[in-house]
């Protein structure tokens, strides 16, 4: 008997948002402050600094959707990768802090 195909994770190969954007930067050539820089630019909103970035590197914070389009943008990723990407680093940050509660 044949077994049924599991359904295709859609982007089973994304890593959380702290690993896709360091990478990705790093890619394009760019350091935190130029990738910053690069958000205020196409954003035209000059909220984001390198000390943002470096706290979504470090997991610190999340992007929300707004940035994360952006982030899309500069980085050369698409859109959706980046969305999974930063529901992939919640569920990883929410797992762990259940995890310490025990």
């Amino acid at each position: 008997m044949l077994k049924a195909a599991r359904p295709a994770q859609e982007h089973q190969d994304v890593p959380p948002i702290t690993a896709l954007i360091p990478q990705a930067r790093r890619e394009q050539g760019l350091t935190q402050r130029e990738l910053a820089d690069l958000l205020c630019e196409i954003s035209q909103n000059d909220s984001v600094t390198r000390e943002e970035v470096s706290r979504w590197e470090r997991g610190k914070r999340i992007p929300g959707p707004y940035w994360r389009a952006f982030l899309s943008a500069a980085l050369d990723v698409p859109h959706a990768a980046v969305d999974k990407a930063a529901t992939i680093a919640r569920e990883t940050r929410r797992a762990t802090s259940e995890d310490d509660s025990d």
